[in-house]
């Protein structure tokens, strides 16, 4: 058998877990491997330091595992981390590091700016949101309007049962997805129940499918 290399087995391992969690790893200074999930990406290349207040430095500095939630201030997005450090010979090597997308609870509501002022929208009136022209755009069957916010930061703030990131550009309901089609190159078209045609785009296909079990 031919010897497999140490990112192909990283691969490998990281499609046993959730599409939700990225996986890093660090020898004691640097990230020599990150894996990205579709839900949260810290833009982790392979030869970033390993910044102070991360989890992966207070695992390698305890040496213990360490689990805690790390706001936005470190990575630019909050996420819930957990790392546990490897030892070779009795050494501090560096350090595995799976990263948890950070959910928001307590607000059902997003308040959307609209040409008369702003209005409130309740989550499961919300049939997608859109990145266009540099804004966001929360889609109603009744209205629409725009949010401060950009798309990735909604999507770690929406409930996951009820929004799921499709596309580069959206974010969408599932309660309102009235039927799913196929399309070319295994992507989907999803017709919502406000007769609007959205696209699943091919890297987002395979996680779609997953979280909606079909």
């Amino acid at each position: 058998m031919k010897d497999l290399s140490v990112k192909a087995l990283l691969d490998v391992i990281g499609e046993l877990f959730s599409d939700e969690i990225s996986i890093a790893v660090s020898n004691t200074e640097e990230y020599i491997y990150y894996r990205p999930s579709k839900r949260i990406d810290l833009k982790i290349s392979p030869g970033d330091p390993v910044k102070e207040g991360t989890i992966a430095y207070k695992a390698m500095h305890s040496k213990q595992k360490a689990s805690e939630f790390i706001d936005r201030e470190v990575f630019g997005v909050p996420y819930h981390g957990m790392a546990v450090p490897y030892e070779f010979k009795g050494e501090l090597e560096g350090c595995v590091l799976a990263i948890y997308p950070a959910f928001t609870e307590g607000k059902s509501v997003i308040t959307i700016k609209t040409p008369d002022g702003w209005v409130p929208i309740p989550f499961s009136e919300v049939l997608y949101l859109e990145a266009r022209d540099r804004k966001t755009y929360i889609v109603t069957k009744h209205l629409s309007g725009t949010h401060a916010s950009s798309l990735q930061d909604f999507e770690y703030r929406l409930p996951r049962e009820m929004f799921i990131r499709c596309h580069r550009s959206y974010i969408v309901n599932v309660h309102h997805i009235k039927e799913i089609y196929p399309d070319t190159h295994s992507t989907f078209v999803l017709a919502m129940d406000n007769e609007e045609k959205i696209s699943v785009s091919q890297s987002y296909s395979s996680y779609f499918r997953k979280l909606l079990g079909f």
